[in-house]
């Protein structure tokens, strides 16, 4: 396409000179005689460079360049000043000026300076575009699905990816609903922005309302000093309110208004704060149930379910079971250090019978211990067919590890220790507990499988 040009200056002959000098090497010419002029064109018009004068009457040149930025901040901008005013130009350009032409100037000099900042455009919009490029990938990438059901999921996510509407995401536990939200925010404009993630069924009521909003000193005991919210840590970027059924009615009532109004008020503040965040929630409870059982607010649902996203469980999608294994077998094996890269005939078809209730979550616990306990390049069915702790909880782990010591497997038994303390992030004593054993068993066999904590 033919670069387009906006010269602006509140000389005629100026803006002549410039017309017919640009306009014989092909590019498109816009002139306007004073800044308010060129602001009008621009906001009619694209352009790919501004030339202007740097002093003009009501808006100068450097005005100009500043209201300019603040829509187009890549937009490359040329000062045109006279001799005496170097210093001004200078100033400019560490304002974000590309570059100033020195009045008087030759054909030449304009035709070098207008194309190395054309090209300098041309640059920028190209990385911009391979960055908008990968990050699309990005998104893309976090989701491993074959499934047409995936599929439309997907489709629906691409579609209102970038709008500012809030999203409901509803699922069984494990499904994969914060990927789905992270997928949502890198294909968004707001990709750059932050992305955070709070889940609404571990903190208390009081906990939750200061995490959300902030809160000022003094607004209880132990308020010592201002704290900001995550709204406010979410500025221009997504806030995924995981297990969004959970919260209580006050909190409730607060995150209503702030998806009305765009704004917090910390606990204890009596003044407001806009924010600029799009709201991502999850949940896997029937919040229509709830609605009428009186526990979550309608107004509220409806807010939050402007579209909404059902991830289908892992049972009824089991095109997908396959792909997902494999995607955690290359994960762990490269986490891990380990030669496996295979999964035998029979180890894929006892997971593909699998029921999986932990869902997508399930499978990756279950590739994750198979690939650490692996010892060759095939991973094989002994490493899938054991039962996982996965399923049926912390009572799971309780029994593998008494069943590995009434005469199981040693495997069994360091799995069932592995898992134990994964879950409390190496924490011995919680891991004890879980196992249902002594803080001293705990300690002697991990001292005796050589295992690192």
């Amino acid at each position: 396409m033919v670069p387009k040009i906006l010269v602006v200056d509140d000389e005629e002959n100026m803006l002549r000179l410039f017309k017919r000098v640009l306009g014989k090497e092909g590019y498109e010419v816009r002139t306007a005689g004073s800044g308010t002029e060129g602001l009008r064109l621009l906001k009619e018009e694209d352009f790919d460079l501004i030339i202007s004068d740097l002093v003009m009457p009501i808006l100068g040149g450097l005005e100009l360049m500043q209201a300019v930025k603040e829509e187009h901040p890549d937009l490359p901008f040329i000062l045109i000043t006279a001799f005496g005013s170097i210093g001004s130009a200078v100033e400019a350009i560490k304002a974000g000026a590309y570059d100033y032409l020195t009045k008087p100037f030759h054909k030449e000099e304009i035709l070098s300076i207008v194309r190395k900042a054309l090209k300098v455009s041309e640059l920028r919009q190209e990385v911009k575009r391979l960055r908008d490029e990968l990050k699309t990938l990005v998104g893309f990438n976090r989701l491993i699905f074959k499934s047409k059901a995936m599929e439309s999921v997907f489709k629906l996510m691409h579609k209102v990816a970038d709008s500012q509407a809030t999203v409901l995401i509803q699922g069984e536990s494990g499904t994969g609903k914060e990927l789905v939200a992270r997928a949502l925010h890198d294909l968004s404009s707001r990709r750059d922005g932050p992305f955070i993630a709070v889940d609404c069924s571990v903190l208390p009521e009081q906990l939750l309302q200061t995490e959300l909003f902030g809160h000022i000193r003094g607004a209880f005991t132990g308020a010592l000093k201002d704290k900001d919210g995550l709204f406010l840590a979410a500025h221009h970027g997504t806030l995924f309110l995981d297990e969004i059924g959970n919260i209580s009615s006050p909190v409730q009532l607060n995150l209503l208004r702030v998806l009305q109004e765009r704004e917090i008020k910390p606990v204890g503040s009596l003044t407001s704060t806009k924010v600029d965040v799009r709201v991502v929630a999850a949940t896997n409870l029937d919040l229509e149930q709830l609605i009428k059982q009186g526990i979550f607010r309608k107004d509220l649902y409806y807010r939050l379910a402007v579209v909404t996203v059902h991830i289908p469980p892992l049972r009824d999608r089991r095109e997908d079971i396959a792909p997902l294994a494999y995607h955690f077998l290359h994960k762990y094996a490269q986490i891990y250090q380990r030669e496996v890269t295979e999964i035998s005939p029979l180890a894929m078809r006892l997971i593909m019978d699998k029921p999986w209730p932990g869902n997508v979550r399930e499978l990756e616990n279950v590739m994750e211990r198979a690939v650490i306990l692996s010892s060759g390049p095939i991973l094989d069915e002994t490493l899938i067919a054991q039962p996982s702790p996965a399923v049926s909880g912390h009572e799971g782990l309780k029994q593998g590890l008494k069943e590995a010591t009434r005469g199981l497997t040693r495997q069994r038994e360091m799995e069932a220790l592995f898992m134990a303390l994964k879950d409390t992030q190496g924490n011995k004593a919680q891991a004890a507990r879980l196992l249902g054993i002594s803080r001293t068993s705990l300690y002697n066999k991990i001292k005796e499988m050589g295992l690192e904590v």
